[in-house]
Order: C-alpha cells, then sequence, then structure tokens
C-alpha cells in the first residue's frame, strides 16, 4: 500500500470519527473547562459563610454539631463532616442522596455553636455540569449509559489524536515553524486546515494526559489495569471492595458516634492537618478520614485514616508522602486530569485546552464540507461522457 492510500485511509478514520463524536467531545470539553476553577469561584462565591469569627472557647466536636443540626429540621443522613484546624474556617457538612437519588444541599455550620451559616451558592449549579462531563446527563449517571459513552469518546479522542499527527506529517519535520506556526495569510479552507492541525498540534499533549486520566473514571478495567501496573503488588492484589446497595432504612438507623474516630485522628495528626474529611460508612463501624496537611501542594496529596467509631482503633493508615510514585500518581488521577497537580499555570493550560474542543469541531466539520464540496466539483458531468470517444 502506498503512502498516499494509506494517508487517504487515516484521512478517512479521522472524519469518521470526528463526525461521530464532535458534539460528545465538545461537551466534555466546555464543561471540563467550566469546572476548571470551581474551588477558586465557590470559595469566592461563599465567603460570607465559609469564614467564622475566631473565639477563645474551644469547638464543638463532630457529635455535638451533628446533634444540634438535629433540631433543626431532618435534611437527612450525614455523609461527610469537613473541619479545619484553621479557628476561623466553618465545618461543612454533606447529606447522603435521598431513596430518589437527590442530594440535599451542603451546609456550611459554626464549629463554637452550631449554627447553621448556610447553603454554598454555585454547589447546584456545577453538580450540573460535572454530571454533563462525566455522564452527559444521561438517566443513572454512573450506572447509566452516559458513561460508558464518554469513555468510548475518549478511545475515539486518542486515534484522533494519532491519525491527526500522522496526516500532518511534514517533509521538513524538523521545522518547528511549520509544526507549531498558523498560517493566517490563507483563506478558506487552507486556513481551516492550517488552525486545525497546528492548535491541534499544540495541545496535543494536554489531550493525551486528560484522555488517559479521563478513562479512569469510564472503564474498571482500565481502573484496575492501571491500578496493577502502578502500585504495589499488595496493592494491586487486593481486590476492589465494591460500594454496598444502599439501603433506604440506612438513614432511619442511629448514626455512628465520630467523636471517638475525631480524637483518634487528632492523636495521630495533631496539628499537622489543615483540613479533614470524615466519611461515615454505609455498612460498617470503620469510618475513613481524609486529610490534607497545611503543605500540600495539591488536594491528591492527601493522607487517608480508617478508625473504628466504635473502639476508636486506627485500623490503617496511608500517607501520602510515604507512598512510591506510582501510588502517588494514583492518589492524583484527578489532578492530573485536571492540571491542578501543576498548580494554577497547569489548570489554565488545561482549562484552556479544554475550552479549544469546539474549535476542532467548527474547523473539523468546514473541512469536511470543503471535501465534499471539492470531490463534487471535480466529477466531470454525466452529459460529458459520450460512448464510444
Amino acid at each position: 500500500m502506498s503512502k498516499h492510500s494509506i494517508k487517504t485511509a487515516l484521512l478517512q478514520v479521522h472524519s469518521v470519527i470526528g463526525l461521530a463524536l464532535s458534539l460528545v467531545l465538545a461537551m466534555v470539553g466546555m464543561s471540563g473547562a467550566i469546572m476548571s476553577f470551581e474551588d477558586e469561584i465557590q470559595a469566592s462565591l461563599n465567603t460570607a459563610i465559609t469564614r467564622v469569627e475566631a473565639r477563645a472557647v474551644p469547638t464543638l466536636t463532630p457529635d455535638q454539631l451533628i446533634a444540634r443540626l438535629q433540631t433543626n429540621p431532618d435534611p437527612g443522613k450525614v455523609a461527610s463532616v469537613t473541619m479545619a484546624s484553621d479557628p476561623s474556617a466553618a465545618v461543612r457538612i454533606r447529606f447522603a442522596r435521598s431513596a430518589d437519588g437527590s442530594r440535599p444541599s451542603s451546609i456550611y455550620v459554626d464549629p463554637y455553636d452550631g449554627r447553621v451559616l448556610g447553603s454554598p451558592r454555585g454547589e447546584e449549579f456545577f453538580a450540573t455540569v460535572r454530571r454533563l462531563h462525566r455522564w452527559l446527563l444521561l438517566p443513572g449517571d454512573a450506572k447509566g449509559y452516559g458513561r460508558p459513552i464518554t469513555g468510548v469518546a475518549a478511545i475515539g479522542l486518542i486515534a484522533m489524536l494519532i491519525s491527526g499527527i500522522v496526516l500532518r506529517w511534514p517533509y521538513r519535520a524538523r521545522s518547528l515553524k511549520m509544526w507549531l506556526k498558523p498560517n493566517l495569510a490563507l483563506r478558506g479552507r487552507g486556513f481551516y486546515r492550517s488552525l486545525h492541525a497546528v492548535v491541534g498540534t499544540w495541545v496535543l499533549p494536554i489531550y493525551l494526559v486528560m484522555v488517559l486520566t479521563g478513562l479512569w473514571y469510564s472503564f474498571d478495567w482500565y481502573k484496575s489495569g492501571a491500578t496493577w501496573l502502578l502500585s504495589r503488588p499488595s496493592t494491586a492484589a487486593a481486590p476492589m471492595k465494591p460500594k454496598p446497595a444502599r439501603d433506604v432504612s440506612a438513614a432511619e438507623t442511629k448514626p455512628l458516634a465520630l467523636d471517638r474516630v475525631w480524637s483518634t485522628f487528632l492523636h495521630e495528626q495533631g496539628s499537622r492537618f489543615a483540613t479533614a474529611l470524615l466519611a461515615p460508612p454505609d455498612a460498617g463501624t470503620v469510618v475513613r478520614v481524609r486529610s490534607w496537611a497545611r503543605d500540600a501542594s495539591h488536594p491528591g496529596a492527601r493522607d487517608e485514616f480508617r478508625i473504628d467509631a466504635v473502639t476508636g482503633r486506627l485500623v490503617s493508615s496511608e500517607i501520602y508522602a510515604d507512598k512510591p510514585v506510582g501510588e502517588r500518581m494514583l492518589s492524583s488521577v484527578l489532578d492530573i486530569h485536571r492540571g491542578s497537580i501543576f498548580g494554577w499555570p497547569g489548570k489554565l493550560l488545561f482549562m484552556l485546552a479544554a475550552a479549544l474542543m469546539p474549535l476542532f469541531v467548527v474547523t473539523g466539520f468546514l473541512l469536511y464540507l470543503s471535501r465534499r464540496r471539492h470531490r463534487r466539483l471535480s466529477r466531470p458531468p454525466l452529459g460529458s461522457l459520450v460512448p464510444g470517444e
């Protein structure tokens, strides 16, 4: 097969996949860009309820906070309590999903008297954008069709990235100008092609990182394979425990006491932590505590403890600083996916790359229409074909 035939076949593959997945990729890209600075936007919108005046009195324990909360209309079962070492930081409480799948809005409470400060603005908006990004807002969320569709779109994007870079491989491969500078003097089809190819080269490394980490959330087999590849043998061999089926009557049972958990955690961490999230289980007595140190470089740099709520016994602990590189990567998949592992410059670059996805959809579609028009015009008129000539 000649080089021209190979490139023609690759162009067909590139075009067909692009046309089939263009709408999904555009929605995923734009929703990802919107979520890039979610934490900063939320913090700015909710300053009035996330900060309190520090006082010279002890803060309430988790059980005391929950007990005071229950004197108000009961919002449901507590799913997590986030507490901070900063004496002026409010406590955030999240609630479990109800039987119909809806989740009440989280609230911030005063750590000194348990007073409800309010629900964060923007939470529902970003939750909807996240469902669009991960599951395309299709019914069933993670258990519906949206999850595998976004996974297939990610695999399709890998095919387009590989075929695209092969298609634009220049004769002067070492010329950086040819690779990285669009020809803005062109018009029409030539301009679309130049913009599509050059900007695609700019964002190709970022898209590869996004796709390879995004597949973690789409397919269990991919997640298991990445865990086997990057973690220690003892960790990879441990079977992944499926989430227990949610018992609707669980919300009616007496919740676990968290004070022993909190006491054990403070004994282990002392003042080294900045923020800690206590997450009671749906079943059993072991509570997971995620802790972020004061000098944590990104959200994935967290320690994790499992503590028995009945006895206060430390069941297990995973310290981020003690993990090998592969397991640090597994803990930071989301931060790698969104670029936050590289600080705010990385988040900005990844946001811009995600926001450029509609550019490739538009220019790719215009190039496809242009090729069809060119082929149609290049065909000789049917009346000009005289038999015997």
